[in-house]
């Protein structure tokens, strides 16, 4: 972070066949949402309790939802039993995941 600004690159950054998006999640939030920046990744709420790995699955269909994308483009890379986690995002090129999940203003 510089002067309170995100580089773009600590959050996510393209891959040969996609991006790989770092996220943080909070289960067992009041809504499903973007929330902010934590620890170089992007902040995601959401309702469902991290119980049999719902909270995986919610994020899935979050993700695919706001991307407008199958939920079989998104792969859960690392971070199974963690709430720091990333994912790869197939088809879609960093930047078009930046405008649809940048919580922040670009600086």
């Amino acid at each position: 972070m510089e002067n309170g600004c995100i580089r773009h690159h600590e959050l996510r950054r393209d891959a040969t066949d996609g991006c790989v998006v770092s996220v943080r999640v909070h289960p067992e939030a009041r809504k499903n949402a973007v929330t902010g920046v934590h620890a170089e990744a992007v902040k995601i709420s959401l309702t469902t309790p991290p119980v049999d790995r719902r909270a995986n699955e919610a994020l899935i269909a979050f993700l695919a939802d706001r991307l407008r994308v199958t939920k079989g483009r998104i792969v859960l890379l690392s971070g199974t039993t963690n709430r720091a986690k990333v994912l790869r995002i197939v088809g879609m090129r960093a930047d078009e995941v930046r405008v649809v999940l940048d919580p922040v203003v670009v600086c």
